[in-house]
């Protein structure tokens, strides 16, 4: 009896240290998992550039309890994409803001999330060039939700798309004095908002390929 109770305990402890190393190894891959993704995040953000575009400068602001973005980019458009416009036809930008805070036991913690879409049009009969600004996609909301100015030429209404000044990307309140966070900057020409035919023509040239996007990481007092 002895050995059969003996054998019996054996086989149970085999059992519990068999469940212990699988939970344990679970347990490390939930770990591990997360802090690879931040290892690989940032080198990836910085590989999205794309010829005539790039962020020449982005920095953050405090300003009466809110956390304000400037930035500022070299656009250059393509022959083709100029052509469009010149001929009438509405180009769409898009430029995204989106804040995380670090976190070690896992995926960082979004903060924040803010957009900006433009609609740029060639106004034949006035001969005056129109942007459109609005929080969601022109396309969907309409231009009657959206801000409108008028430009006399092309570059000085590219000027506008260029720089983002004092725009308000979070609430101080969700900034933290004990934790790091990034913000990820992003700007595209915003294919999707094409006419529908022309979505697929474009969405395959390099000439309406206009992308980019940068990190910035930074800490309460705004240091990097």
């Amino acid at each position: 009896m002895t050995v059969f109770i003996t054998h019996c305990w054996k086989s149970v402890q085999c059992k519990l240290d068999e469940v212990w190393r699988t939970s344990f190894g679970l347990r490390v891959l939930c770990l591990c998992v997360p802090l690879l993704a931040l290892l690989l995040g940032p080198a990836q953000a910085q590989t999205n550039n794309t010829p005539g575009l790039e962020v020449i400068e982005l920095r953050l602001e405090k300003s009466e309890g809110a956390l304000l973005m400037q930035s500022s980019l070299r656009l250059e458009l393509s022959p083709v994409v100029e052509d469009a416009l010149q001929k009438g036809m509405p180009i769409y930008f898009v430029t995204e803001a989106e804040i995380t805070s670090d976190r070690w036991y896992w995926y960082d913690k979004k903060i924040s999330a803010v957009a900006r879409h433009y609609r740029l049009a060639y106004q034949p009969l006035t001969r005056l060039w129109r942007l459109n600004v609005s929080r969601e996609p022109i396309g969907t909301v309409g231009l009657a939700s959206s801000l409108s100015q008028s430009f006399e030429t092309l570059p000085e209404a590219l000027t506008a798309i260029r720089r983002t000044v004092n725009w308000k990307v979070a609430d101080l309140s969700e900034i933290s004095s004990d934790n790091k966070y990034t913000l990820l900057f992003k700007f595209r020409l915003d294919v999707s908002q094409l006419a529908r035919p022309f979505q697929m023509t474009a969405g395959g040239n390099a000439d309406w390929n206009l992308a980019t996007q940068k990190t910035m990481r930074f800490t309460s007092d705004m240091g990097r």
